[in-house]
């Protein structure tokens, strides 16, 4: 197996020798032996490994990247296929709600008047039940509510926030626009023109666009799937 630099792994990705090392640091890539002189001594182990990090930053990002690898490393595998079978999910969900939003537009523009469209989950959910749904916090929620993103009622015996059906669509939409990078203001914007029923034209082309974000989320997964394997063949190796 030939030996290879920081800067030979570097220069395949466009990437400094830095971050390299820094990759190495964190154990997304296995560390390198040293020459007698202490420098890094990487291999197409080390290669394979940053192909399959770098593939799984685009597929699931930077954070999930990391834990993934970091499995790896550690000899935890079901951990690490755990946490793709998580990114997955998240994925499916993702299609899912924007079926449902698409749905909700469908009904919108039908005539049936804002917030009487098929909804996501018809049960009304506390700021609590809501956010362990979403998988965010209750103070992510409220940041929401203040944006204008949500406007959900009170219970008349206890004033906490109630969320109905509308609201909960509205949270999904919320949900799946911030993973697409979409700021607050964006969101509450597609979300009054939701419920006000006007502006369907644009919101279709926007959600054509979120159609085609998922679906290149879903090849990249699929790219990174087969270089994950290439590198999991090299760790299997006595």
């Amino acid at each position: 197996m030939r030996n290879l630099r920081p800067a030979d792994l570097a220069r395949e990705h466009g990437l400094s020798t830095q971050a390299v090392r820094n990759y190495e640091r964190d154990g997304f890539i296995p560390a390198a032996e040293r020459t007698p002189t202490g420098y890094r001594r990487y291999t197409e182990v080390h290669a394979a490994a940053l192909r399959a990090y770098l593939a799984l930053i685009t597929a699931y990002g930077h954070a999930l990247a990391g834990r993934i690898m970091n499995g790896l490393h550690e000899g935890e595998l079901d951990t690490a296929l755990e946490l793709i079978d998580r990114g997955h999910h998240q994925l499916l969900r993702d299609r899912e709600t924007l079926d449902a939003v698409r749905r909700a537009i469908g009904h919108l523009t039908a005539g049936t008047g804002a917030g009487t469209g098929r909804s996501i989950d018809p049960a009304p959910r506390t700021v609590g039940e809501l956010a362990h749904h979403l998988r965010v916090t209750p103070a992510t929620l409220r940041k929401w509510e203040t944006a204008g993103v949500l406007t959900p009622g009170r219970d008349p015996a206890t004033g906490y926030r109630i969320f109905l059906a509308s609201d909960i669509r509205d949270a999904e939409l919320a949900h799946l626009l911030r993973r697409g990078g979409y700021g607050l203001a964006q969101i509450a914007t597609v979300v009054e023109q939701i419920r006000a029923a006007g502006g369907t034209d644009a919101l279709a082309a926007a959600l054509d666009g979120w159609q085609g974000k998922l679906t290149a989320r879903g090849v990249a997964m699929l790219a990174a799937a087969g270089l994950l394997g290439s590198y999991l063949r090299y760790l299997e190796r006595p």
